[in-house]
């Protein structure tokens, strides 16, 4: 097994009007997940959230303590979130196996000292996405499903953004510290997500895109409601959006999204709406 880590710095609205497409990608587009046989970590600095992948086949993954993290263990002030995307595999925190079938999650709680992933079949390996954010206090872990979480019925076939949107770790399901994740999925026919967009002041997110054919992309747009930017994205990359940048995107195919967020609050609909009309 290999870890493959990388910081992320913060930038700053200003400078951001300035760059061009290879800049835009460089600081905000993570195109190295869903490794086979890696640990991939992403640090941010944007509330020091870290975006990362496991994908174990060959043998297990072991979430190390990366020596950046100045930990004795991954978890030693920090709290994960973890959601399938692959085939049926299972998470083992400190000796407790939580299976994991496709678009279920796990949330663990800071303390937890030995947390592994693994596969049940090579041919067809779990993918695990990941978020961890810094925590003050240890809660339970949990396994969420599709069955046990909060589901949003949003927008409708005329504007294109029919979807579900799966609460999986959000303060009504699950109790963390500030670390909040999870699943859209765009209904055949819908490509927009998240329109109206909007900001969160109070909060990053990150947004993993997948269930996405290899020849079909999502077009992610960012920046200032009035400075805004866009990333061609492909399925299994993700984006960290900054608190100042609007979160939104349009596919040319129907697909699905993570998103996870970290912040001053737990409040989900803690937003500023801008409508389309608002847009520049």
């Amino acid at each position: 097994m290999t870890v493959e880590f990388e910081s992320r710095y913060p930038t700053h609205p200003d400078d951001v009007k300035k760059y061009d497409t290879e800049q835009l990608r460089q600081h905000f587009l993570v195109d190295n997940l869903m490794q086979p046989d890696k640990l991939v970590l992403c640090y941010t600095h944007y509330e020091r959230v870290l975006v990362g992948s496991a994908v174990p086949v060959k043998a297990a993954i072991e979430l190390e303590a990366v020596d950046a993290l100045k930990a004795d263990y991954f978890l030693e002030r920090r709290e994960l979130g973890v959601i399938n995307v692959g085939g049926p595999g299972k998470v083992v925190v400190d000796g407790n196996e939580y299976p994991l079938q496709t678009k279920e999650g796990l949330y663990v709680g800071m303390g937890a000292k030995d947390v592994s992933f693994y596969s049940d079949n090579a041919s067809t390996p779990a993918k695990f996405y990941l978020n961890s954010a810094p925590a003050h206090c240890s809660y339970p872990t949990r396994h969420l499903t599709m069955d046990n979480c909060t589901v949003l019925q949003m927008g409708s076939q005329q504007t294109s953004n029919e979807r579900a949107i799966h609460q999986l770790m959000i303060r009504d399901v699950v109790q963390t510290c500030q670390l909040q994740m999870g699943l859209t999925v765009l209904k055949p026919g819908s490509v927009w997500n998240t329109m109206p967009a909007h900001q969160h002041d109070r909060r990053m997110e990150a947004y993993f895109y997948f269930d996405l054919a290899d020849d079909q992309r999502v077009c992610h747009f960012m920046g200032q409601p009035q400075q805004t930017r866009h990333i061609w994205v492909a399925s299994e990359q993700a984006v960290v959006s900054p608190a100042w940048s609007i979160h939104s995107g349009c596919g040319t195919s129907n697909y699905a999204f993570i998103w996870g967020m970290a912040g001053e609050n737990l409040d989900y609909h803690d937003m500023d709406k801008f409508p389309a009309s608002a847009m520049r």
